[in-house]
């Protein structure tokens, strides 16, 4: 699910490549990396995990990406500006949509950059196919599942300690899901932007690699960084809550801590 600014340089003219840069758009206009389209991840939150929120989540993506040009036999590389959440994003979308071929960028844009490689400012027109977009749901959880299993998982929190507290409220409650452990994204990066080594992040997740773990945040792009990097160090059997905070948060009837 990885791949260095070293490998992906070697690939990045192949025609089977699937570039994607998840940045804004006005961050992809002052530079990217060359042959890369952009697809603003940040603009497609989804907060609605009912049987009927996921059936249009999934029409909605697969629409997405086949607009971008993403189809099964297409590499697909995801980055932004570090190995950050908007890039673990569209990998773990990928997974959830049986796609096996992607990878997220380590280092993201700014290791590109500083070490020399080629970008420009001139964007790159989609070439639209059709993608089948095959759900597993096998790495996505909503919030029944989350509530049926309290206390049979282990959920892990990817928000600041502030979210998790309760002292940052960003939705009509503030607080975190019963059981859950707070374990910021951030520390799973590198002071330079890539993901810290794996005996690092396995001191951070001290727990048996077949724990069915569920990880969470706000609106699951930073719970898409600790899903990847769970995968990345051996564990088995994670999801990532789909509607996490923005959702869980609002609805009254949930127990909150």
């Amino acid at each position: 699910m990885f791949i260095s600014t070293t490998e992906l340089e070697k690939i990045v003219n192949d025609s089977n490549l699937i570039l994607i840069d998840a940045r804004s758009f006005q961050e992809y206009s002052k530079g990217h990396i060359t042959n890369a389209v952009n697809l603003d991840l940040f603009s497609f939150h989804w907060i609605d995990t009912s049987q009927d929120g996921i059936s249009s989540f999934n029409e909605q993506f697969k629409k997405i990406f086949s607009h971008v040009g993403v189809s099964e036999e297409k590499k697909v590389v995801f980055y932004d500006n570090m190995s950050g959440m908007l890039a673990a994003r569209g990998v773990w979308l990928l997974e959830y949509f049986s796609h096996d071929n992607m990878s997220m960028l380590d280092g993201g844009f700014t290791k590109w950059k500083n070490e020399g490689r080629k970008w420009d400012t001139t964007p790159i027109a989609y070439k639209t196919t059709s993608f089948s977009a095959k759900p597993n749901p096998e790495v996505l959880a909503g919030f029944e599942y989350v509530s049926d299993n309290l206390g049979k998982i282990t959920i892990l929190d990817a928000r600041s300690n502030a979210e998790f507290d309760g002292k940052l409220v960003r939705a009509a409650r503030g607080g975190h899901i019963p059981t859950s452990t707070n374990i910021d994204y951030t520390e799973n990066i590198a002071n330079d932007g890539t993901l810290k080594s794996n005996e690092e992040l396995s001191k951070l997740y001290q727990m048996p690699r077949d724990t069915e773990i569920v990880t969470y945040c706000q609106g699951a792009y930073r719970a898409a960084n600790t899903f990847l990097v769970l995968k990345k160090i051996g564990f088995t059997n994670v999801k990532v809550y789909l509607g996490s905070w923005a959702e869980w948060g609002n609805k009254p009837e949930l127990p909150i801590e």
